[in-house]
């Protein structure tokens, strides 16, 4: 940080008025006020061992081993209660997985449910467990992605443990989990 007048945007030619030059040293004043915040700041982060203590920070959600290697890779997300959204995702895994294979290519897709979705994988309600168990069996590299959030809400609301099929993997937030995938080159699809 430079702390010269023109640095803090102040004219480069001609004189500077009172009121300039009074802008220029809060510039100033504030400069040093933060480089001694920040110094203040790197101070209390250092612990008595002295090492540099920080916030633990979430790991980032990993692809599996199986979606490492594919070369397309599709999330699909469901979030309604609704037997026919839930055979339109199933169907659409199917299909990308079927043509993507007719061509001699991978793909990874993973089923991500939450809200209202949810049904889709509790192992008490769900009215496709059957097609996910056989589907899963079918194709390693399509996997089922539980809100762990909504797993809680229903679990407080209907007093109750929610047991998911054992095809589901619990992830903490079905929203931030389809956030993840795009941002991992997932293609998105909303039936």
């Amino acid at each position: 940080m430079g702390d010269s007048i023109i640095e803090q945007g102040f004219p480069a030619r001609g004189f500077l008025r009172r009121d300039d030059l009074g802008k220029a040293a809060a510039a100033r004043r504030s400069g040093w006020s933060l480089c001694v915040g920040a110094a203040l700041l790197s101070i209390a982060a250092i612990s008595s061992d002295g090492y540099a203590q920080s916030s633990p920070k979430p790991e980032p959600a990993r692809l599996s081993a199986a979606a490492s290697d594919a070369v397309h890779k599709v999330a699909i997300q469901v979030n309604q209660n609704d037997k026919a959204v839930m055979d339109l995702a199933l169907n659409n895994a199917k299909n990308i997985a079927d043509y993507y294979a007719s061509k001699g290519e991978t793909v990874a897709i993973e089923v991500v449910t939450y809200g209202p979705g949810l049904h889709m994988l509790r192992s008490d309600s769900s009215p496709v467990k059957d097609r996910i168990a056989v589907m899963s069996l079918e194709n390693p590299r399509l996997t089922f992605a539980a809100c762990g959030n909504t797993q809680a809400n229903q679990s407080k609301a209907e007093n109750k443990p929610v047991v998911l099929v054992g095809e589901a993997k619990v992830t903490p937030s079905g929203v931030v989990r389809l956030m993840e995938l795009q941002k991992q080159g997932y293609a998105y699809i909303r039936p």
